[in-house]
């Protein structure tokens, strides 16, 4: 500890100074006693209060020294030790942090040398998290492009196969029932069976090839892709199927949100509802956005949900994702109503009341 403390610029510069002041006045006595041809022994057998002159002057110039090397060497201490706290600061690495102004010397010079090179190792950085950042999206882009593809390969496949075998067994069964008609009853009630459970595996089959079609909206506008998913299963279902639907203007996360859980409820109005008529509407009024599916369906008992309904859970945990919120109300023996509000902060250009209202 006290080597350390005797290298101190402080101490160095004190030792510095009090031995510059000793030489200089050594060199001031010797220059008097030379020029004036005074006797040396003067100096040491005068003096004052009983101390020589000479050590009287040896100690004013050792205390002047000393003074003087305290305060520069403090001072220099002090911008030392400012400068050596930014490279701590950056070597932890806090770039952001900058030192302050220490002058026009080669101190200060090197203060904003460091500055400067902490602003290019800050934008260093700052590029690498962006290079980073976007490589993570592009690496979460392409899966999603590869779980895309995968999901409509899957759909076309048991579209193509699947579907049709299902189809064409529901179609076998129902000519062979005009066939035996006088056959025993059992027999019948069996082939009733069979022609039953195929039209429930084709059901549950839509259903799937509806979870399968892609969750976003794959560039198209929430109310084209509503119609046009609501357009093929009409055509496909043996429901009746009536819809709604103003333009929202919302961002592209919301409508992919909402997409996704008109998929949802459709899904499950088809698996479990046996409805023969399914409505959904979709508008904005007063800064929110309502979306609604009804079915008059066999519904349930509000407070019989299982808590693994994954599809109701899934429609509320979207809607609160977007920062709404999802009400889902069921009568047994009377349908379901969905009902999803979302509020929107920024009212979107074209929108207005008369086109966007949606009636309760």
């Amino acid at each position: 500890m006290r080597k350390k403390l005797l290298a101190n610029i402080q101490w160095r510069a004190m030792r510095m100074t009090a031995g510059l002041s000793l030489l200089l006045c050594a060199v001031f006595i010797t220059l008097m006693l030379l020029y004036y041809g005074l006797d040396p022994m003067l100096l040491f057998s005068s003096g004052w209060f009983g101390i020589p002159f000479v050590v009287i002057l040896l100690l004013a110039s050792l205390s002047a020294g000393l003074i003087s090397g305290y305060v520069y060497g403090g001072r220099l201490k002090t911008r030392m030790d400012t400068l050596i706290e930014a490279v701590l600061k950056f070597e932890n690495g806090n770039f952001a942090y900058r030192v302050p102004p220490l002058g026009d010397d080669e101190i200060g010079l090197a203060a904003d040398q460091l500055n400067e090179m902490a602003k290019r190792v800050e934008l260093q950085v700052t590029s690498l998290q962006k290079l980073s950042n976007e490589r993570a999206e592009w690496q979460d882009q392409m899966k999603k492009s590869v779980i895309t593809e995968e999901r409509q390969r899957l759909a076309r496949d048991l579209h193509d196969a699947v579907s049709q075998q299902l189809f064409a067994i529901s179609m076998m069964t129902s000519a062979v029932l005009e066939q035996v008609k006088d056959a025993d009853d059992k027999i019948v009630k069996r082939i009733r069976m069979v022609e039953h459970m195929a039209g429930e595996a084709q059901n549950e089959m839509r259903a799937l090839l509806l979870h399968l079609r892609p969750v976003t909206l794959e560039g198209k506008g929430l109310k084209e892709g509503l119609i046009e998913l609501l357009k093929e299963f009409k055509a496909k279902q043996p429901l009746d199927i009536e819809w709604d639907i103003s333009d929202t203007g919302v961002s592209k996360g919301v409508e992919d949100h909402l997409f996704r859980i008109v998929q949802e409820a459709l899904s499950n109005v088809f698996r479990h509802s046996k409805a023969t008529k399914v409505t959904v509407r979709l508008g904005a009024k007063h800064q929110k956005l309502q979306l609604k599916v009804i079915d008059n369906g066999a519904g349930f008992t509000m407070d019989q949900v299982k808590a693994s309904s994954y599809g109701l859970h899934s429609i509320k945990e979207r809607a609160s994702e977007i920062g709404g919120i999802a009400e889902i109300i069921s009568v047994k023996g009377k349908g379901t109503q969905i009902d999803v509000k979302v509020p929107i902060y920024q009212k979107t250009k074209g929108e207005n009341d008369s086109d966007s209202s949606v009636t309760d």
